[in-house]
């Protein structure tokens, strides 16, 4: 049986039609860059997150990236993240010239532990505090970080909160969305992600009426009106056919997250019943809405045996993430070492993500389980 980690052909054709329709309109009007299909896209993905404005972008890097410019976070400034995490969440941070500290995650969840960034601020020198200026909590996997103490440090310490929500529309942190609980939420729409397009684009959501017009100022190279500089900005705009097509995915999302869910509780299910829960640990859910992005397992032992038997199997699989980022050579500069943060090393050990797409088979799930179950037999 072949189990791929992610079919975006089988999704595709479910919505086959509705994409060719809306790329033929765009085509006919030679409307490609912003206008009235990323407008509409904005206002229905400040509706789903509960925010008040959305500002459509390039990538979710560009969105981290121009909030971080909206925010005049910048050379010297010093802003608090997860080294647990995708590249690019640091990367713009280092892009702006500014400097990533990182903080441990919470074993369970794998978000950044508020614990720790406290302890990290109070030991901070009175010099280095001076310069802390952000703090980038990552949704990861698809549930939220514990909002509540990320915003009361924030505010004790006078940072800027920039959601990390890649991997996390429409997760929920005590009934309030992803991208409304901070000052930006910055959003991925890369073909993979739950809500994808067919390429690249992201979208930046706030509920600050400054930040909205300033976000749009700073996307267009900070011109306005046009050819008229006051700051300066970068080319992060969203084109209008990846906005179409992620329009046409929005009115599906909810039920797929259905699907991923259920996806998930079979998984659980499956893998008590096979007796596995001594060797490996599944997804531990905190808050009330993860939305799996991935279905991640802790193994104990022989992880990298179990992807290569998986593989070797037809069954896809993914280490998220093998590298924290404090151990990044590109990172070197910032004077970590081994041993630094260990529930992050030992997560980059111990990891493995799961197919849990919405069209996966009951079947298929079991497949996974069953060779799972053979492999430490």
């Amino acid at each position: 049986m072949q189990v791929p980690l992610l079919d975006l052909k089988a999704q595709y054709q479910t919505i086959k039609e509705e994409c060719l329709e809306v790329t033929r309109e765009i085509y006919e009007s030679q409307y490609f860059i912003l206008g009235p299909y990323v407008e509409k896209l904005e206002k229905e993905i400040a509706e789903y997150c509960s925010a008040k404005y959305a500002v459509g972008v390039s990538s979710g890097t560009d969105a981290l990236l121009l909030s971080l410019m909206a925010a005049k976070i910048g050379h010297g400034d010093r802003v608090i993240t997860t080294p647990y995490t995708f590249f690019a969440t640091a990367g713009a941070v280092s892009r702006v010239g500014a400097i990533p500290v990182f903080v441990d995650i919470e074993p369970d969840t794998y978000n950044i532990s508020p614990e720790k960034v406290d302890a990290l601020i109070k030991d901070m020198p009175v010099t280095e505090r001076k310069t802390l200026k952000g703090l980038i909590p990552v949704h990861l996997y698809g549930q939220c970080a514990d909002m509540n103490e990320v915003s009361r440090i924030a505010e004790e310490n006078n940072l800027i909160v920039i959601e990390d929500a890649a991997q996390a529309i429409g997760s929920e942190y005590q009934k309030k969305r992803a991208g409304s609980l901070g000052d930006f939420g910055c959003f991925s729409f890369f073909p993979s992600k739950n809500l994808g397009g067919f390429g690249d684009g992201g979208i930046v959501t706030t509920n600050s009426e400054d930040q909205y017009e300033n976000l749009k100022i700073l996307r267009v190279h900070g011109g306005h009106p046009k050819y008229y500089h006051s700051q300066i900005g970068g080319n992060f705009r969203l084109d209008a056919l990846q906005a179409a097509i992620v329009s046409i995915k929005l009115k599906y999302l909810d039920q797929w997250t259905t699907a991923r869910q259920k996806n998930a509780r079979l998984y659980k299910s499956l893998i008590t019943a096979a007796g596995l829960n001594s060797v490996l640990t599944v997804p531990f859910e905190k808050e009330n809405r993860h939305i799996y992005n991935q279905f991640i397992i802790q193994v104990a032992e022989k992880r990298d045996e179990l992807k290569e038997f998986l593989l070797k199997n037809n069954v896809g699989c993914e280490i998220y993430y093998p590298v924290p980022l404090h151990l990044q050579e590109c990172f070197a500069d910032l004077g970590y070492s081994p041993g630094d943060f260990p529930v992050s090393e030992y997560a980059a050990e111990h990891t493995l993500a799961l197919p849990v797409y919405p069209e996966l088979a009951v079947e298929q799930i079991g497949y996974v389980v069953d060779q799972i179950k053979k492999f430490y037999a």
